[in-house]
């Protein structure tokens, strides 16, 4: 049983305290959740983290498929910003599970579920922590996970803007490496470019949005440069992701694509060398 806690360091680095046989492989999971995101990652150490908790409930049907079965207990959640389809799903989360932490950009959004979501994180003491660029997630085992955005308190963006003040973070474990990025729009991307597009260079790609148009501009691709890009969608969404213009940028970068509206949910390992499909 991982018994987790996450402590903060004055130099921006995070640690997980965990008590887990290593295996020596880094879990990937992007979850079948619909129309929204959620990503369970376990480091070779066995600490958990979830990126995003989905639009609803289906988290707790997909969790178990991942997770032992008697086991309730999240070392941390990362929520990469507050719109529904990336946090209602943690609501019943921390309503079944004991969570050890919680990261989040710290962006003010307004309604009833992120109020209620709130509350569940108050009435649970649970910690809290906000994201920054250049913190550090330290997951054991060699498993890193670096915050490359926010690089701003971005507290107070407007509610039309909220997704810029998502997280976007790396995933390296070895010589191998996934670049999260929520639902981070093309501005974002610009940004990070602008920062430094070395650091972005990875194996593998969640995409940005669902595979909207608004995301995975030309240049953001040609840095990151991924093998796989997997894309969390629902099946037949009304928003009609992804689209075309994404799928075709991901094409001329060589990526292969997988769907969770086609593929179901989507599982990877890595042995610190290199990615591979679980299924």
């Amino acid at each position: 049983m991982v018994l987790g806690a996450l402590a903060a360091f004055s130099v921006g680095v995070w640690a997980l305290v965990y008590a887990q046989s290593p295996d020596g492989l880094l879990k990937v999971v992007v979850m079948d959740v619909g129309q929204g995101d959620s990503i369970y990652i376990e480091s070779p150490t066995g600490v958990q983290l979830i990126i995003d908790g989905g639009p609803d409930n289906s988290i707790l049907r997909e969790l178990p498929k991942v997770m032992p079965l008697f086991d309730h207990s999240i070392d941390a959640i990362l929520e990469s910003h507050p719109h529904l389809d990336h946090v209602a799903g943690f609501v019943d989360l921390l309503r079944r599970y004991k969570v050890g932490a919680i990261i989040e950009p710290g962006v003010v959004y307004p309604g009833s579920e992120v109020a209620t979501f709130e509350k569940e994180i108050l009435d649970e003491h649970i910690p809290r922590y906000i994201a920054r660029r250049g913190m550090v997630l330290d997951l054991g085992g060699g498993a890193l996970l670096t915050v490359l955005y926010p690089d701003s308190d971005v507290t107070y963006l407007p509610e039309r803007k909220v997704h810029e003040g998502n997280i976007v973070a790396r995933l390296e474990y070895g010589h191998t490496s996934m670049l999260l990025m929520g639902d981070a729009p093309d501005d974002v991307e610009a940004r990070l470019l602008e920062m430094s597009s070395t650091t972005l260079k990875s194996d593998m790609l969640k995409v940005g949005h669902h595979g909207s148009k608004t995301s995975s501009s030309a240049a953001f691709l040609a840095a990151v440069h991924p093998k796989e890009a997997i894309i969390s969608v629902g099946a037949k969404n009304k928003y009609h992701h992804p689209t075309q213009e994404a799928l075709g940028r991901l094409a001329s970068v060589g990526a292969e694509v997988f769907r969770t509206d086609q593929d179901g949910t989507v599982e990877f390992e890595s042995d610190g060398i290199q990615f591979w499909r679980v299924k």
